[in-house]
């Protein structure tokens, strides 16, 4: 999406555009951020006044709208025709990449629901990846 039409979308959806709001919006579209902290480190070094709070605000109203998402910060893949995966490789942002049986997978997303306060006593049992 184009700055212009974010713009519009965000004025749609009842949002003042500020200049915390046009400083976030250029980082995100003009530079490759992985993160909202790292959205966050080079917001403040052109607004001391913008907040985490404020960037975790921006980037789950700009998800809302559709003109990003956190989806693609990370890319999963796994062999369409695995079947039962007995590995899942994780390529990060950087170009590295991460090897992980699916139990050790299955873990993972594990502590990271529970974390997160998704779930509490509950063990995953499967992960399902789908390509969009």
């Amino acid at each position: 999406m184009q700055k212009e039409e974010i713009i519009n979308l965000l004025r749609e959806q009842g949002c003042r555009i500020t200049k915390q709001r046009r400083i976030l919006l250029d980082i995100i579209l003009e530079e490759e951020c992985h993160c909202c902290k790292e959205i966050y480190y080079k917001a403040v070094k052109k607004d001391k006044t913008i907040g985490t709070a404020t960037v975790y605000r921006m980037i789950n109203t700009l998800e809302d709208i559709g003109a990003i998402s956190r989806n693609t910060m990370y890319k999963i893949s796994c062999n369409e025709d695995c079947g039962d995966c007995k590995e899942c490789k994780v390529e990060l942002s950087d170009g590295s990449t991460l090897e992980f049986s699916n139990e050790q997978w299955n873990q993972i997303v594990e502590s990271g629901l529970k974390k997160c306060g998704y779930t509490s006593t509950q063990r995953v049992t499967n992960v399902l990846l789908e390509s969009y």
